[in-house]
C-alpha cells in the first residue's frame, strides 16, 4: 500500500519495505540520509549514503532517476523526501519505518 503525501508543493510517496524492490526495478536509487557512522552500522543493500546535512549541496547527484529515501525510523528521510519534492524531483519515496522497520521484517542489511 502506498500513501501519497501532498501538502502544498510536497508530493512524495510513503512506501513499505515490501515495495522497495519494485522501485529498484524502475531504476530507483536508495539513498540513506543518516550520518556516516549510522550508515556504516548497517544499511539497505545497495544504498548510497548522503547525510541529511549534505543533501542540499549534493542534490544534483541524485537527479535523473526515482529516489527512495531511508533513515533510522523514517523521520529524517521524510524531511529529505519533502526537500527533494520541493526541488523538482518527480518520483520520490520515503521508506516507512526506516532501517529499523526494514530489519524488523527480516530483511538483510549490509
Amino acid at each position: 500500500m502506498v500513501y501519497q503525501q501532498s501538502f502544498s508543493e510536497d508530493a512524495f510517496q510513503e512506501i513499505f519495505p515490501e515495495e522497495v524492490e519494485r522501485w529498484r526495478q524502475r531504476g530507483a536509487r536508495i539513498v540513506d540520509v543518516r550520518e556516516r557512522w549510522e550508515y556504516e552500522g548497517g544499511h539497505l543493500p545497495g544504498a548510497r549514503n548522503v547525510p541529511l546535512g549534505e543533501l542540499p549541496e549534493r542534490v544534483e547527484e541524485l537527479r535523473g532517476s526515482p529516489v527512495v529515501l531511508v533513515c533510522a525510523s523514517g523521520n529524517r528521510s521524510e524531511g529529505a523526501a519533502r526537500f527533494l519534492s520541493r526541488s523538482g524531483f518527480g518520483e520520490v519515496a520515503n521508506l516507512l519505518g526506516g532501517t529499523a522497520g526494514w530489519a524488523q521484517r527480516g530483511r538483510p542489511l549490509e
